[in-house]
């Protein structure tokens, strides 16, 4: 196979056990016969070395090259063996997703693309891979909810004049009372009120929100097990309190986020399913081949939040729409489309609900097994959710398959898969990713509940949905990605048209969001 296309250079050498800097890659496509001077390279480095750099690249061709072409090379001409990738036909402009601005892609590779390392700056927060204790014991599920009430009440409890549930009950008629709590139940009174039931570590409380006041429309975004303050009046027998004002843990509206230093961007893409018949592999090669053009240079980080591959028996039928039968051999398909991405690009990935972990959230990362078949690029393998620092740019990465429920539980005005980014604003404003127990969406039992959102993230990002969108809840970015998978038989079924093919480009100095289009 011709060598031309730095993807398929970089497959290559991750083939052979090898990563390889972008301005290595360069030089190497930018080589008369590409082919002929990988070899030379790889006959020259070092028996030790893990990484072809650009020094190595250098050595090898000035080795055999006449003294003319000694001199340093200059960017690969238009028109040569660069990749560009073409959007096709343009959509018309009511088939763009929400919040999407869709920018021609292309591009010739840059003379000098190195990356210095030592500007990079990553951290893994939070990620609960290895160390999940829950037995399923009712202690657990106690535990676990303790746990949500003692962090996310905190964060309220300085807001009001709090008193427990039980002390609540002995206070006289007619008080002024406030109660941090979890939400119990949520029903409507015959003449049209509603009825919020509070509990706490002591005990239970009614809470009747009148429906002529002005913050009812907030009870339709209230979600049973989900962290609030109440404040308001006693009845005379102190049966039950009348609402005068109500509070989410929310984000401060005075969140300042954090940005780079420099100018460097990340791609944050999810659910590609390797292993449907839907999976577009022409869009991913797209995408792998813009990777390495100059109009993506600064894009030095990939976020995968889940849903690598397209599993077995998520849902009825899905065997029929299988392109790969085998699970493990979808991951195998999957880390030979990884290796197309730049080698010296950092990668980190989520699971979802597709993947081979287990369904119950949270989810630790891949077993060993799995990671060693995804190993192309070191990618950093965590939890969902996990938070990543990217030079001081925070960033919550969550599958997202509580959006589901969000959805399904709040009026169509505020949460929408028209804009899953809406929906995004709602967990951000219980700062909890999947609030609500017993629902669709599977928690298990730990000692804490990891689920929780302690630090407000600068960037939120979601997949899941297979709708791309994005937004700002008190200037925090939330994104949630698309897909890479063409619309399935089943989806046709439950009314889903995927946003396909998008690759949502952050700059992190900025955190602006631009859209590059592959399908």
């Amino acid at each position: 196979m011709p060598l031309e296309a730095p993807a398929r250079i970089v497959g290559e050498l991750t083939s052979r056990g090898y990563n390889a800097e972008r301005e290595a890659v360069t030089r190497l496509a930018g080589a008369s016969d590409p082919g002929a001077a990988l070899e030379r390279v790889l006959e020259a480095v070092p028996e030790d070395a893990l990484v072809v750099r650009t020094e190595h690249v250098e050595a090898a061709l000035s080795a055999d090259a006449p003294d003319a072409a000694r001199a340093e090379p200059t960017a690969v001409p238009d028109g040569d063996s660069t990749p560009s990738v073409s959007t096709g036909t343009d959509p018309d402009p009511g088939d763009e997703p929400a919040g999407a601005t869709p920018v021609e892609t292309g591009g010739s590779l840059p003379a000098d693309r190195s990356v210095d390392p030592a500007k990079r700056a990553l951290e893994i927060i939070g990620d609960m891979t290895g160390q999940s204790t829950g037995t399923g014991e009712y202690e657990d599920f106690v535990s676990v909810f303790r746990d949500r009430l003692d962090r996310l009440g905190g964060k309220l409890k300085g807001r009001v004049n709090h008193r427990p549930a039980t002390a609540i009950q002995d206070m006289p008629g007619g008080s002024e009372v406030a109660m941090v709590g979890l939400v119990n139940d949520i029903r409507s009174t015959a003449s049209g009120h509603w009825l919020i039931e509070l509990e706490d570590a002591t005990g239970t409380f009614p809470w009747l929100v009148m429906k002529d006041r002005e913050y009812v429309d907030l009870v339709d975004e209230l979600l049973c097990d989900e962290v609030l303050a109440m404040e308001g009046t006693l009845a005379d027998d102190s049966g039950i309190a009348f609402v005068d004002s109500l509070h989410f843990p929310d984000v401060p509206r005075t969140h300042e986020p954090s940005t780079a230093d420099r100018h460097v961007q990340a791609a944050l893409i999810s659910d590609v399913h390797v292993g449907s018949q839907e999976f577009m592999a022409d869009a991913w090669n797209a995408f792998a081949d813009w990777l390495h053009t100059a109009e993506a240079e600064h894009v030095e980080y990939l976020l995968l939040a889940g849903d690598m591959v397209e599993g077995v028996g998520v849902y009825p039928d899905q065997d029929e729409e299988l392109d790969i039968v085998d699970i493990y051999e979808q991951y195998e398909a999957f880390s030979e489309h990884l290796k197309k991405i730049p080698g010296d690009i950092e990668i980190v990935m989520i699971p979802g609900n597709h993947d081979a972990v287990r369904l119950a959230e949270p989810q630790p990362g891949f077993d060993e097994e799995l990671r060693e078949i995804m190993s192309a690029h070191d990618p950093r393998i965590v939890s969902n959710p996990s938070m990543v620092t990217l030079e001081g740019v925070s960033v919550l990465m969550y599958h997202g398959v509580s959006l589901d429920e969000v959805i399904a539980e709040l009026p169509e005005d505020k949460a929408s898969y028209d804009d899953p980014h809406k929906a995004m604003y709602h967990l951000l404003k219980k700062r909890h990713v999947a609030p609500q127990f017993g629902g669709h969406t599977r928690l298990a039992p730990e000692e804490e509940d990891y689920l929780v959102i302690d630090e407000v993230p600068d960037i939120f990002h979601t997949g899941h949905v297979h709708k791309l969108g994005f937004g700002k809840y008190h200037d925090v970015l939330a994104i949630n990605s698309g897909c890479w998978q063409a619309q399935t038989d089943f989806q046709k079924s439950v009314n889903i048209d995927p946003d396909a093919g998008f690759a949502p480009i952050v700059d992190l100095d900025t955190l602006d969001v631009t859209v590059q289009k592959f399908s």
